[in-house]
């Protein structure tokens, strides 16, 4: 008779705000939540983040030269990295897919703006995220399968060629160019002069 409110209770004292459960919660939503304030500080700063994302590639590269081991690890990053590197030239939304207006062909046409498949900011991310943990992998030997690298090297050649080939016809195709060197620009001061010049006709 006694055994059921005591079950009860003792499960109420899992879910109570005191529970380890419950501590370990909030503590995993609190770091959570600074960790993603000082992503977000960092998203004006290309610069500086570019450059601590090549530090880590320089850190990674030293430590697999000297360890001389851990090449399927750079092979798996490098095939990753092709992977990012494509959704970063490639258009939010494929011409090939939609039924609705295309890119900007010729000088006269609507201007609209390249957007990417996957941003700048999620790009750099996750190259360093990934840069991030293959290092932390190096440190165990389980990762450190012996294989012929210069086989594995020729074949990511091979394949960064053959993708980077494939994307090159989709932009020629298509007339487009994932960088906004060059593009128009909405000048809020000539647009101004211009009406002004305008009022004064009229």
């Amino acid at each position: 008779m006694e055994t059921g409110p005591s079950g009860g209770a003792l499960d109420g004292d899992d879910l109570s705000p005191s529970s380890p459960a419950a501590a370990i919660s909030r503590w995993t939503f609190e770091v959570s939540r600074r960790f993603q304030h000082l992503l977000d500080k960092t998203v004006p700063h290309v610069l500086y983040r570019w450059i601590g994302c090549l530090l880590m590639v320089l850190i990674y590269a030293v430590r697999v030269y000297f360890v001389q081991g851990f090449y399927i690890i750079t092979y798996g990053l490098g095939i990753y990295l092709l992977n990012l590197l494509m959704g970063f030239l490639s258009p939010q939304v494929d011409p090939e897919m939609q039924d609705g207006p295309t890119l900007p062909t010729r000088g006269s046409d609507e201007f609209r703006p390249f957007v990417r498949r996957l941003p700048e900011f999620k790009f750099w991310y996750s190259i360093t995220k990934a840069f991030c943990i293959a290092f932390l992998m190096t440190f165990f030997s389980v990762f450190d399968v012996p294989v012929f690298w210069p086989i594995l090297l020729f074949y990511w050649l091979m394949l960064f060629i053959l993708t980077m080939r494939r994307q090159i016809l989709h932009m020629i195709k298509y007339k487009y160019v994932p960088f906004s060197f060059g593009k128009q620009r909405y000048d809020g001061k000539k647009a101004s002069s211009t009406e002004s010049t305008n009022i004064l006709r009229d």
